[in-house]
């Protein structure tokens, strides 16, 4: 019983904690295309947020194929930045590279 009090007061501190004023985000942009030679997609959402990314089939050895990503994702921070991040990733690993944008940019 004490078990089940203590998870129902972590339950209520959590939900007290989290905030309260922001609106839900709403999708503005979806697209997307799927192909054996690869991928791409894109999308935005009211907040701020937004992702687009490519994928293509890539020739590594003769016998050994792999998909080569690019893109790139934005997000409004609570801090009031915009964290944007351009990546590839491929046969070298995860590459990705951060920039911030100073409010009014």
């Amino acid at each position: 019983m004490q078990k089940i009090v203590l998870c129902a007061f972590a339950l209520l501190a959590l939900a007290a904690a989290a905030p309260q004023d922001q609106e839900p985000a709403y999708i503005l942009k979806q697209e997307s295309d799927v192909n054996p030679e690869g991928y791409n997609f894109e999308f935005e959402t009211s907040d701020g947020t937004s992702r687009q990314e490519q994928g293509t089939l890539k020739q590594i050895t003769e016998d050994q194929q792999a998909i080569t990503v690019q893109g790139s994702y934005k997000y409004n921070a609570p801090d009031g930045l915009t964290y944007v991040v351009t990546y590839v990733a491929d046969e070298h690993g995860y590459q990705p590279q951060e920039h911030i944008e100073q409010p009014g940019q």
